[in-house]
């Protein structure tokens, strides 16, 4: 499936080969990780495809490991690290005309982020194992959680139970009481969590992206229940438009009217101008996050994270969403749920956990 759509992109765009040296990219074509330097946007190695082989450049000081740890038999060209750089590489041994998502001299820019849109079979059974263990982390850690623990142990503690499970955490928030009610991106702090706390991950294996959020209390504000309710019916609504928009061929805009409307629906018109609403994931954080007009347009089966919020409450999870219907894949059954109903769908939604 992966090779047809990039025989579509070569046979349209009028290109040989196709290069790919992004880690994004790079994990969708080969399922490893090029990724040495986290800072950086281009990994140690680059994946090409010419309409029959996919073949790896990668300096000397890399090609061992990749192969015996990374790949799964793609054929390993090798430079040595101080002849010259990727690109280098890639510019010398490619045929022309080429494309590549980095810059290489002589080669077209190409941007691979619909090349990696829907998923396939064997992305999703993936996913699922990834959403699991990514709620496992999440929710191990909220149950250990005390009222006078600071956001940055929390925080600690999250991207260690991530990482034991072999799982990155790009994005790790954790909000107690006083900042989650002011920012909608809560970066930990020294703050103590005090009354209740959200803890929100974007984490990564393998080059697949999970989101989830949940929401631990110890002395819950009055308000916190009503709020969370409320951006949990966004949230399912924004999943039911998503998979009614994605079977007939619609757009993100057209998702974000229902957003709205449900954000109506429970009295808050103006939270989602206070904060983005997700949108698709896959091999990025969000493939694109929806917008009023975004024109994006909605695929199934694909990865969704709608993560809609409330002044201090937030909801949100990883779904595969398909034509059959819509599937969590956070979710370990092991916390408090509630049945949410909006939009003509009924989900199971994470309620907020109260620890004595």
């Amino acid at each position: 499936m992966k090779r047809t759509r990039l025989d579509v992109y070569r046979a349209k765009h009028g290109v040989d080969t196709v290069w790919f040296a992004r880690p994004e990219n790079f994990a969708w074509l080969t399922g490893g990780d090029n990724v040495v330097d986290r800072a950086g946007e281009i990994g140690v190695a680059a994946a090409g495809y010419d309409g029959e082989e996919v073949v790896v450049i990668t300096d000397n000081v890399e090609a061992e490991r990749l192969a015996e740890e990374e790949l799964s038999g793609e054929r390993v060209v090798t430079y040595s690290w101080h002849a010259g750089s990727l690109a280098d590489a890639v510019a010398s041994f490619t045929s022309r005309p080429a494309a590549a998502d980095f810059d290489v001299p002589g080669c077209r820019r190409l941007d691979a982020s619909k090349l990696r849109q829907p998923l396939v079979d064997e992305e999703t059974d993936r996913y699922r194992e990834l959403g699991r263990e990514v709620a496992e982390a999440v929710e191990s850690v909220c149950r250990d959680a005390e009222a006078t623990d600071s956001e940055r142990e929390v925080a600690a503690g999250l991207r260690g139970a991530l990482a034991a499970r072999d799982i990155d955490s790009p994005v790790a928030l954790v909000g107690g009481e006083k900042r989650a009610t002011r920012y909608r991106h809560y970066t930990p702090t020294a703050t103590k969590l005090g009354r209740y706390a959200l803890v929100s991950v974007t984490a990564r294996r393998d080059g697949l992206y999970a989101s989830c959020t949940r929401t631990v209390a110890f002395n819950a504000p009055e308000w916190l229940e009503s709020r969370h309710e409320a951006a949990a019916h966004v949230e399912t609504a924004a999943l039911a438009a998503t998979r009614r928009v994605g079977e007939h061929g619609g757009t993100a805009g057209d998702v974000f009217r229902a957003i709205r409307r449900a954000y109506r629906e429970q009295s808050y018109p103006r939270e989602w101008k206070r904060h983005h609403q997700g949108g698709a994931t896959g091999y990025a954080g969000r493939e694109w996050i929806a917008t009023p007009f975004g024109d994006e347009r909605v695929r199934l089966p694909m990865a969704y994270a709608w993560n809609p919020t409330v002044r201090g409450a937030k909801s949100e999870d990883t779904a595969l969403v398909t034509a059959d219907g819509v599937e969590v894949l956070t979710e370990t059954g092991e916390w408090p749920t509630e049945t949410v109903s909006a939009g003509g769908l009924e989900l199971e939604r994470p309620t907020v956990m109260h620890l004595e």
